[in-house]
């Protein structure tokens, strides 16, 4: 059995942690996120420039997590994840412009 797509096993062809720079920041979202196929698709539909497509699949992931009750604000998790959002912000803007 071949190993799916985008896996340790079966890397991408655009699989990019062997070009990682060691100071770049990266966040990996694993399949066992029930959010985590969604959140792909949202991000292909943002990048391939279907905003209608997007507007719905952001709407699939609100109603996906209308009933679950919020994380605290304080939660190690989520202050992580917004640390790592904003290093690579930071990171980006200090790379030099090609």
């Amino acid at each position: 059995m071949t190993a799916p797509v985008g896996s340790k096993a079966n890397k991408s062809k655009f699989d990019c942690y062997d070009d990682l720079a060691k100071d770049e920041p990266y966040f990996v979202i694993r399949a066992d996120d029930p959010l985590s196929d969604a959140l792909i698709e949202l991000h292909a539909y943002i990048g391939a420039g279907q905003s209608g497509a997007a507007h719905n699949k952001l709407a699939e992931i609100m109603e996906l997590t209308r009933d679950r009750p919020p994380r605290p604000s304080d939660s190690p998790k989520y202050r992580e994840t917004f640390a790592i959002s904003q290093a690579m912000e930071d990171w980006r803007r200090a790379k030099p412009k090609k």
